[in-house]
């Protein structure tokens, strides 16, 4: 006779602590959390397993750029529930995947026409876009920068900065370089990168053997740093002369997290190839590879897709959270409510060493 017990009834986990004392029994270790444990949330709220409300300052972790559970989105997710939940679209085509990779062509921040994969989170757009870069030119090399982060898979963990992420899961992928990213608050300046990405092209890679450079437009794990204008535009030219794709990480940036559709539009830079996940899913699991039509037309039929990418309630939210990253209230408020906060914290900041 088993001596296991039976996993807890959903009707059982009400308060918070028996979601934690489900969590220790139940959860991997690997997998690190608080103890607040969520039960609802709405806007710019959250409220726990014991009802108390809390104002959600990471919007899901850039998950929820438009706030949580808003109305239209869940109305379109409930439509779409209604009518199919799931299909592959390399099986079968549908609307939903379509009609997000047109919006994302009206989005792109430039007059390139473009083309869109869509799969399941960041970290897998990543790989993707590399597949397509390392495709397009014939080259395998890859260059990241300090503090970087990408992703937890294979090749994203080799390109993440971070040791707790990818400690002890080695051998990782090869052909990956890190070169300095500009820090001004650190003293790292633009020309100081600039500078030990010429040196690495000079001792480590050849820039000939590099299919691309991948960068956080604003740097997430590595601290919220945005990356300078000038920086981003001096590597911009570099990519041109070595002939190796700018690919823009706008998983945390984009969807509107700093105004615009993508951070970069604040740069005056167009790049190659963006990456948008977390809020183009409207708190779903989807994310994107949107770029210049023959990068990613390069790839042979069938090289790109997966069971899940593009997932049709996912999309039929996406299609909502990106109308709404177009309207202009949506941009001005964004800004607004950006230009207030960062004026206070620096005014704050200019009253207390740290």
């Amino acid at each position: 006779m088993s001596t296991k017990v039976a996993p807890m009834a959903m009707e059982q986990i009400q308060s918070a602590d028996a979601v934690r004392a489900g969590r220790e029994r139940y959860v991997t270790r690997g997998v690190a959390t608080t103890d607040f444990t969520v039960s609802r949330a709405e806007g710019a709220a959250i409220w726990d397993a014991d009802g108390r409300e809390y104002l959600d300052f990471a919007g899901g972790i850039a998950c929820q750029n438009l706030g949580h559970n808003p109305e239209a989105v869940v109305q379109a997710v409930h439509e779409q529930v209604d009518r199919f939940m799931h299909q592959c679209f390399m099986v079968g085509l549908y609307e939903p995947y379509v009609e997000v990779c047109r919006r994302l062509d009206e989005l792109w921040p430039g007059h390139t026409e473009t083309r869109s994969l869509l799969v399941n989170s960041g970290a897998e757009a990543i790989e993707n876009a590399v597949k397509i870069a390392r495709t397009a030119t014939g080259r395998p090399g890859v260059v990241v920068f300090d503090r970087a982060f990408h992703g937890r898979t294979n090749l994203t963990m080799a390109m993440t900065s971070k040791l707790a992420y990818k400690k002890g899961f080695g051998p990782l992928a090869s052909e990956v370089y890190r070169a300095p990213a500009p820090y001004p608050y650190r003293g790292v300046t633009t020309s100081d990168a600039i500078a030990g990405l010429e040196l690495l092209f000079a001792q480590d890679v050849d820039p000939g053997a590099v299919a691309c450079v991948v960068l956080e437009t604003v740097q997430g794990e590595g601290g919220f740093i945005p990356m300078p204008a000038d920086f981003v535009q001096a590597l911009k030219l570099i990519c041109e002369r070595h002939g190796i794709l700018y690919v823009a990480d706008e998983v945390q940036s984009g969807c509107g997290r700093t105004g615009p559709p993508w951070a970069i539009e604040h740069l005056n830079v167009e790049p190659d190839l963006i990456v948008s996940g977390k809020t183009l899913g409207g708190g779903l699991p989807l994310a994107a590879v949107t770029g210049r039509s023959e990068l990613m037309d390069s790839v042979h039929a069938g090289g790109l897709g997966g069971t899940f990418g593009g997932n049709p309630v996912s999309c039929a939210a996406a299609c909502v959270v990106l109308d709404g990253l177009a309207e202009p209230g949506f941009r001005g408020r964004a800004e607004t409510v950006g230009r207030l906060i960062r004026g206070r914290l620096e005014r704050i900041a200019g009253q207390h060493r740290a």
